[in-house]
């Protein structure tokens, strides 16, 4: 009889991820399955929920609201930039991805959603912020050894130390 799927099992999956509208912003198709720890933190909650439960085999398609995925969008991290902080130089575009650092000096990415004569307006919010996305997720393999963590990457990860990628 096939186990299910319970939280710190390190589990295979094939998935594509689409926002509300269908638009597919990610998918494994074409290539290996991704493996990860079941409540591990590696991604979001939402995805993590979603296959517990479930068996080797299974199918399912999730609804995953921003508050399990990658938050809802916070007012606080809009800012207004002073322009002529902007080194004269620099060409600024709508959707330019920026690294501002925080008070810690940690970089922070913000990306550029307005530019003013006096101002440029930035979000530091994630860029999947605010969105509700589905996954259709099928469970390829379980019963798995966890791998290190940097092998651990795909859409809705929460951000690998040290892979680069997030």
């Amino acid at each position: 009889m096939a186990e299910t799927i319970k939280s710190g099992d390190t589990i295979k999956v094939h998935y594509t991820g689409r926002f509300e509208n269908g638009e597919v912003f990610d998918s494994s198709e074409g290539r290996a399955p991704l493996q990860f720890t079941v409540g591990a933190g590696q991604l979001i909650r939402g995805f993590d929920d979603a296959v517990i439960g479930l068996q080797a085999g299974d199918k399912t398609t999730v609804t995953i609201p921003p508050e399990n995925a990658y938050g809802v969008t916070r007012p606080e991290l809009l800012v207004e930039f002073p322009r002529e902080r902007v080194p004269a130089d620099m060409e600024l575009t709508i959707g330019q991805r920026l690294h501002l650092r925080d008070d810690q000096g940690k970089p922070v990415p913000a990306t550029v959603v307005e530019i003013g004569e006096a101002i440029v307006r930035l979000d530091a919010n994630h860029p999947m912020a605010g969105k509700t996305l589905v996954f259709d997720i099928e469970v390829v393999e379980t019963g798995l050894k966890a791998k290190a963590q940097e092998e651990h990457c795909g859409t809705g990860h929460k951000g690998c130390q040290g892979c680069g990628k997030h």
